[in-house]
């Protein structure tokens, strides 16, 4: 036991001596006696290489302004006038303030409106000295002065603020992670954070940044402790809701992904923990982040809808997996393909979409999700934390969030296969797709619950599929599904139809109706008709004269089991239709 005291005391003199270190390094700032590795400054220009955000670019800017941007800059300096005169008047709820935020916070206005918009002067008037008290205890106590010191050297290192090291900037962020790590210690530090306190450092001095991160964390509009905190309880919520949204009016691209393995939170991270920065171009975070920090996290959810959506088509044709992740990591925050404005309009749309469609906020979120400890209050760590010991295991909580990635992607391969005939699906047999997936596909398919056989008639797959199972109804359903290609936007295009058994008999041994059609046709029909719902269907039957083995009933029918169950019956992806507001398209 004595040994035990012993390599302990050794080790927590270590951890001491470090942190002390560390933070002597940062006190020191830009002092020529600093230790800087040569790596971590390394050369560069300043003259034509920076935007107006600090950000370095690899090739030089031009020159001199063209006449579309003198005319910007102007129109942004009429804007600064009418910001200053609102600022003096502020009115959080009055609807000329959201009509401007959705046109973009002029650059120069940020700093106060983003002050104002997360209450930052009133909590330093109501909290004075307790950052400077925080700050002092974590030189003393903080456990995360390592990771911390690490995640510094890696943030915006191609912005002039962040450039070089131990920077004015780079000194602050040090401050305000560390400070914060005390000041919430049930929440500690999480590397993501280090992304949002640098943006609000980029607009905000040190302790402002510290009041303005605290609001984003704990405030119930953005709650961003419980996408920070172990387990990340709010990630799981938007995830699930996220794949909600796309399997309701993003099918096609929805299945896309599943097919190819392509899981929401591979792609995702970045935009729900850092809200879009370094996944999209920086201009265009910004444009979001006024807007969320006006709307809050039901922004989240909307921007990563409009991001799909617009982008639908390329992904589309992207047949891989590390393409498609590529694609939405690295390539959209290169090029994103629309300008600012247009993607803002569009997100403008998508957010009325889904509140209309009452998809706009997830589920409420649970207790975990929230601090329950009082803030400001120290709590000294224990002795393996202080040492800073690795874990040789996950925790309980770390396991649960594994579970819930294997489960939501089990749901989703289920839900798609209630679409997809599996026995030709490409999605069931991809070699990327996880085995435990398969199997669950595999289940879903031999299950005598849902039995399925299927043929090929005409360039459709038939599958029969008790409609019992589904509802209450004991009428079968016959899914006819189109295995051709069509040459329009469209990548496919997909035409369910709907046989009833008239008698009631039973399910299991009733006869596949067959209905022979041409894919082209109908799909023309849907183009010139613009028809959808359970019209679609009917004048579909009565306009192409299909033969339908004579059995009059089966599309005055079709209304009927559409109620019964509208998730398998559908007519065609309607993305478009879903998405568009008022008659007007994305």
């Amino acid at each position: 036991m004595m040994m035990i005291d012993e390599e302990q005391q050794a080790l927590l003199k270590r951890a001491s001596e470090e942190r002390e270190l560390i933070f002597h390094r940062y006190s020191l700032g830009l002092d020529p006696n600093n230790e800087v590795d040569p790596w971590e400054n390394p050369t560069y220009e300043i003259y034509h290489i920076t935007d107006k955000y600090g950000f370095m670019h690899d090739s030089r800017l031009p020159d001199t302004r063209d006449s579309h941007e003198v005319q910007r800059t102007k129109i942004e300096l009429e804007r600064d006038k009418k910001w200053m005169k609102m600022l003096a008047n502020w009115n959080s709820h009055h609807e000329k303030l959201r009509k401007r935020v959705f046109k973009g916070i002029p650059d120069r206005m940020r700093w106060p409106a983003w002050k104002k918009l997360l209450n930052v002067d009133e909590l330093m008037i109501s909290n004075r000295d307790t950052y400077q008290r925080m700050l002092d205890l974590s030189r003393k106590y903080s456990t995360e002065v390592r990771q911390i010191d690490s995640d510094v050297n890696r943030q915006f290192r191609d912005n002039l603020a962040y450039r070089e090291r131990y920077s004015v900037k780079q000194v602050s962020l040090f401050n305000v992670l560390n400070a914060y790590s005390v000041y919430n210690p049930e929440l500690g530090y999480c590397q993501g954070m280090a992304c949002v306190a640098a943006v609000l450092l980029l607009y905000m001095q040190e302790e402002e940044a510290f009041w303005a991160l605290n609001t984003l964390i704990v405030d119930k509009k953005y709650a961003m402790h419980g996408l920070f905190i172990e387990g990340f309880p709010k990630l799981t919520r938007f995830l699930e809701h996220h794949d909600r949204i796309m399997s309701k009016i993003m099918r096609k691209l929805h299945q896309h992904f599943i097919k190819h393995n392509v899981d929401a939170i591979l792609y995702s991270i970045k935009w729900f923990f850092v809200v879009f920065v370094e996944r999209i171009p920086f201009s265009l975070s910004l444009r979001v982040w006024d807007i969320f920090l006006l709307e809050g996290d039901r922004v989240i959810t909307a921007m990563a809808i409009t991001i799909l959506y617009l982008h639908k088509n390329e992904l589309l044709r992207l047949k891989d997996m590390d393409s498609i992740i590529e694609y939405l990591q690295v390539k959209l925050h290169k090029n994103f393909g629309y300008n600012d404005d247009y993607v803002v309009e569009a997100l403008e749309r998508v957010m009325k979409k889904l509140k209309d469609l009452k998809l706009d906020v997830p589920p409420p979120a649970k207790v975990n999700e929230f601090p329950t400890k009082p803030l400001g209050e120290f709590i000294e760590a224990d002795i393996e934390k202080k040492i800073g010991r690795r874990r040789s295991e996950y925790t309980d909580t770390e396991k649960q969030v594994i579970n819930d990635v294997i489960l939501r992607q089990e749901q989703n391969a289920i839900e798609v296969q209630s679409n997809v005939s599996y026995e030709t699906s490409e999605c069931a047999t991809g070699d990327a797709y996880s085995m435990k997936t398969y199997q669950s596909i595999t289940s879903l398919a031999t299950s005598p619950a849902i039995s399925s056989s299927s043929l090929y008639s005409n360039g459709f797959i038939v599958t029969n599929i008790p409609i019992s199972n589904l509802s209450a109804s004991s009428h079968s359903t016959t899914i006819i599904t189109s295995t051709t290609e069509t040459t329009t936007s469209a990548t496919s295009f997909h035409i369910v139809s709907t046989a009833i058994n008239i008698a009631n008999a039973d399910s299991t041994n009733s006869t596949i109706t067959k209905w022979t059609c041409n894919v082209n046709d109908l799909h023309d029909d849907l183009q010139q008709q613009q028809l959808n719902g359970d019209d679609t269907l009917y004048q579909i039957c009565e306009n192409n004269n299909r033969d339908i083995n004579d059995d009059e009933d089966v599309c005055k029918q079709i209304k009927h089991v559409r109620e019964a169950e509208r998730d398998i019956v559908n007519v065609s992806d309607h993305d478009d239709e879903e998405l568009s507001v008022e008659n007007t398209r994305l």
